[in-house]
């Protein structure tokens, strides 16, 4: 069973709020759920529309087709009509979204002391709000027979709610960014934690990019663990002082969402663009990390990850996400793998950004700076060696395959999806660690007999990198990319696999 839930309308009538009542609703009734925002950039009118699914198994993106559209006004019905079949309950007219959170609790088969118990936890609203549920809830006539499900410990967030937990798990101290979708979510998210009191981190949007990375660097140089987030534009800004960091040692995590570029682009929506940036940001030669979760959880893993090695090492490291992976919900269950680090800067050190010499003073000495090239180097080889202990790739599907899937990011849930048809046989990899490259996913890409690449974009800079660590060429007809500023569906995925494999 998997299901679709539509629910749309313009910006400012509420199909946010419904998409987590019922998404919430059905993770306590042990259903696994993944849901994707579209929307403009508009704060009032416009088309947004959430795409809920939900499964009895595991599920990590949406496929194409709506089982009950929810239009909370006339155009939700006229854009998403050829997505509906004969069987598709639509849900409409003048009601409030509360209404028709009422009327879906009904189809599904859920008690409405549900809904009364996510309402009072709303706190919101609430004798208005319940008021509205239960006559939608008593005047719904249709059904939908769920598959029974047994109730498990699960848990819904976005990767942006994600990042923020991974930060504060791994001792964050300061956070600094100026709001920039998809990454305002995590300056949200840490700035509302404050009031928590078991958390000790200060969080602060500034006036731009260049004032954030600098106060941040001003941070991490009196021994605080630091980091900033942004998008492609934002991380321009920050590419001069990212090679601060890189000659005077700094440690600073990086949090990079990207969205469609160049400039801004198409501003609420997703791409995966700027693996080149995230590569190459700077000038001169240092090392850096640059991991790529492909969900929640292994966002969480990676951000904790990225404060070791940029301690350790004390560089840049770098999460690179996009605007799916930040804003779409996944469910996961079990705790994910946490990594401590400790802090690498004492108070009163010294810091340069010259190549310096003794107490940390301005040099131009050729054998002063050749020793200053070698201690970076020998500081990549190392790094480069211990992150083959960690988990830099994952591989799924028929292990004994020799047609290899790869790809990165937040394209792992449609992939993940597409796979499981039993006609697709197939091994997918999932890099981690883009920087420095995977050593086991060298070994994969080498024994592989037919390389597919999925990605994001319109160029394709993973199999580049592919081709660069491997040596390795992927064919133009074995890619399949999208680049309309849309995340891949796992029918997508699914019915473009079958036509290569063919």
């Amino acid at each position: 069973m998997r299901i679709n839930i539509l629910f749309g309308g313009k910006a400012g009538q509420g199909p946010n709020i419904l998409s987590d009542l019922v998404s919430q609703a059905l993770v306590r009734a042990g259903y696994y759920v993944f849901y994707s925002r579209d929307y403009q950039s508009i704060i009032r009118g416009g088309h947004n529309f959430n795409l809920v699914s939900f499964s009895e198994n595991p599920i990590m993106s949406n496929h194409k087709g709506v089982d009950i559209l929810v239009a909370l006004d006339e155009k939700t019905k006229e854009i998403h009509q050829k997505e509906c079949t004969k069987k598709t309950i639509i849900l409409e007219g003048a009601q409030s979204n509360m209404y028709f959170a009422g009327s879906v609790f009904k189809i599904l088969g859920f008690d409405f002391k549900e809904l009364d118990i996510l309402l009072k936890e709303l706190e919101k609203r609430y004798a208005e709000n319940i008021k509205e549920a239960k006559l939608g809830f008593e005047n719904e006539k249709n059904s939908i027979k769920l598959v029974p499900t047994i109730k498990k410990k699960l848990f819904l967030m976005n990767g942006n709610q994600a990042i923020a937990k991974g930060a504060l798990s791994a001792g964050l101290e300061f956070y600094y960014a100026y709001p920039m979708t998809p990454a305002t979510g995590v300056l949200t998210e840490l700035s509302q934690e404050m009031l928590n009191p078991s958390n000790k981190h200060f969080s602060l949007e500034l006036e731009n990019e260049i004032g954030v990375i600098n106060a941040a660097i001003g941070s991490a140089l009196t021994g605080a663990k630091a980091m900033v987030g942004t998008s492609g534009g934002g991380f321009d800004l920050m590419t001069e002082a990212i090679s601060l960091t890189g000659i005077a040692e700094v440690p600073l995590v990086l949090y990079l969402s990207q969205r469609p570029g160049p400039a801004t682009g198409v501003a609420t929506y997703t791409g995966q663009g700027d693996l080149n940036m995230a590569r190459h940001c700077g000038h001169g030669e240092f090392s850096r990390l640059l991991v790529a979760p492909g969900d929640t959880k292994e966002s969480i893993r990676l951000t904790t990850e990225a404060f070791y090695f940029a301690h350790k090492y004390r560089i840049p490291a770098i999460i690179i996400g996009d605007k799916h992976l930040a804003e779409s919900k996944f469910t996961y269950e079990g705790a994910p793998k946490l990594t401590e680090s400790k802090k690498s800067i004492s108070v009163g050190e010294r810091f340069n950004s010259y190549e310096a010499g003794k107490e940390m003073a301005a040099t131009d000495v050729p054998e002063v700076i050749s020793k200053r090239v070698e201690a970076r180097l020998k500081k990549a080889k190392e790094l480069t060696k211990e992150v083959q202990d960690f988990e830099t790739c994952k591989t799924y599907g028929n292990q004994e395959s020799k047609d290899l899937v790869v790809s990165w990011g937040s394209t792992k849930g449609a992939i993940l999806d597409a796979i499981q048809d039993p006609s697709i046989d197939c091994k997918f990899l999932q890099i981690l660690y883009l920087e420095p490259f995977s050593e086991q996913a060298k070994q994969e890409i080498s024994k592989a007999e037919k390389i597919i690449v999925i990605e994001n974009n319109a160029t394709s800079p993973l199999s580049s990198l592919i081709a660069e660590k491997t040596d390795r060429i992927i064919q133009d007809d074995h890619k399949i990319l999208k680049y309309n500023a849309r995340p891949f569906t796992c029918t997508e995925v699914a019915n473009k696999l079958k036509q290569i494999l063919a």
